[in-house]
C-alpha cells in the first residue's frame, strides 16, 4: 500500500507525504489496516504497546480507570490524529498506563514498533510526533486544571453548553464525560431543572436558560 493507493491516509496525515522514498516504502510494506467494532478495547493498562495507530475512521476514547471502576476521560483520538499514550509507551518502552476504547466502528492503520522507531529518524515524522505531544499536553493540563480547581456543577454546566440546545444523551454518558458517577450528575441535573435552566426527559436534556448555565460554568 502506498500513499497514492490510500488517498484517505494521505488526506488525513499529509505529514506522511514528506517522508523519504525509503521511509514511504517501509510504511507501505509494514503497516496493517485493522477494522474494530464499537466498544472494542484497543489497549488497556499494563499491556505492552503493539504499535503506533493512525486513525482512518471512527474514534478512540482514552480514559484513566480507578480501582473503583470510575473512569476519567483523558482525550479522544479521531481521524487525522494519533495517540500520545501510544507514543509515550513506544518512546519509553513501557506498558500502557491508560485504556483506549473505540466509540464507534473504527479503522486503524497500525505501524509496528520497529517501523515507528525507524521513522523517528525522518524529520517530518519526528516533528509530527512531538507536535502531537505539545498539543495533547496542553489539553491534559487544561483537564487537570478543571478537575482540580472547578466544581463538578461548573464542569457539568460547561459540558452542557458545549453540546447545543438539545442533547440526546444519558446521565451515565455525561458522568463518563466528567469522570464522575451517574447519581451525582443526576442530582445536579435535577437541581438545574428546578432552577429552570434545563428540561429533562428520557435520554434528553434541553437547555432553557443558557445564560444561567453560563453563570454557573464561570463560577
Amino acid at each position: 500500500m502506498t500513499l497514492s493507493a490510500n488517498p484517505r491516509l494521505a488526506a488525513l496525515y499529509p505529514i506522511l507525504a514528506g517522508l523519504s522514498g525509503d521511509a514511504a516504502e517501509r510504511l507501505a510494506k509494514h503497516t496493517q489496516v485493522v477494522d474494530l467494532p464499537a466498544g472494542f478495547t484497543v489497549f488497556d493498562e499494563h499491556q505492552a504497546c503493539q504499535g503506533f495507530p493512525f486513525v482512518l475512521a471512527g474514534s478512540i476514547r482514552v480514559v484513566k480507570a480507578a480501582p473503583s471502576g470510575r473512569e476519567l476521560p483523558l482525550y479522544r483520538v479521531t481521524p487525522g490524529e494519533t495517540c500520545i499514550i501510544s507514543s509515550a509507551c513506544l518512546l519509553g518502552r513501557a506498558p500502557y498506563n491508560a485504556r483506549g476504547v473505540t466509540e464507534t466502528p473504527t479503522t486503524l492503520l497500525l505501524l509496528p514498533i520497529g517501523e515507528f522507531q525507524a521513522l523517528l529518524g525522518e524529520p517530518p515524522f519526528r516533528d509530527f510526533v512531538f507536535q502531537l505531544f505539545s498539543e495533547r499536553i496542553a489539553d491534559l493540563m487544561q483537564l487537570i486544571e478543571e478537575v482540580a480547581f472547578r466544581k463538578l456543577d461548573q464542569r457539568l454546566a460547561a459540558l452542557l453548553l458545549g453540546k447545543g440546545q438539545r442533547l440526546n444523551t444519558t446521565h451515565q454518558h455525561l458522568a463518563d464525560e466528567l469522570g464522575s458517577v451517574r447519581e451525582i450528575v443526576s442530582r445536579l441535573l435535577k437541581g438545574f431543572a428546578e432552577q429552570g435552566l434545563v428540561a429533562l426527559s428520557r435520554e434528553q436534556v434541553e437547555i432553557l436558560n443558557p445564560a444561567g448555565l453560563r453563570r454557573i460554568a464561570t463560577g
